[in-house]
């Protein structure tokens, strides 16, 4: 079995809590109907968006992500507090059960924010005649940029 030290055992949960983090948004992302569509290539009126500069911009992500650092300072504390007197299975088993509910809220608070930032993909497209909105990332050549649209739009 291996056996960490307690400094070990924090870098690794920040380190997970922030792949965590990342590996939601990206997910939710490549899930999203709004950002993708494979009707994009017949379409003649398509919008993009640089992702990243709207998540970035997004106050309401930042929030989100500001309570996300917070949750897992306070787990790490928590579990190190908790599993002092414990076993290693112990600690163990107990770090997963803290991993588990850090995940949980973190999706939680990234579902709302992706939702926020489809729909303001979806007012700017309505107002701006667009028939589809794609990630910048994924359009070779084309499309009308709408990013500050959507910053604007979410920021209001």
């Amino acid at each position: 079995m291996v056996t960490l030290k307690k400094t070990q055992v924090k870098v690794i949960s920040i380190l997970i809590a922030f792949v965590f983090f990342g590996s939601v948004v990206a997910i939710a992302l490549s899930q999203s109907s709004m950002l993708g569509s494979a009707n994009a290539a017949s379409s003649s009126s398509v919008g993009v968006i640089e992702y990243r500069q709207v998540l970035s911009s997004s106050k309401t992500a930042m929030e989100a992500d500001a309570q996300i650092k917070k949750l897992a300072q306070e787990a790490e504390t928590e579990f190190n507090q908790k599993s002092a007197g414990m076993s290693e299975n112990e600690k163990a088993q107990y770090y997963q059960q803290t991993m588990a509910r850090l995940q949980q809220k973190q999706t939680e608070l990234t579902e709302p924010v992706v939702k926020e930032i489809e729909n303001a993909c979806k007012e700017v497209a309505d107002a701006q005649g667009l028939e589809v909105v794609l990630r910048k990332d994924a359009v070779v050549f084309g499309g009308k940029d709408v990013t500050n649209d959507v910053i604007k739009k979410l920021n209001k």
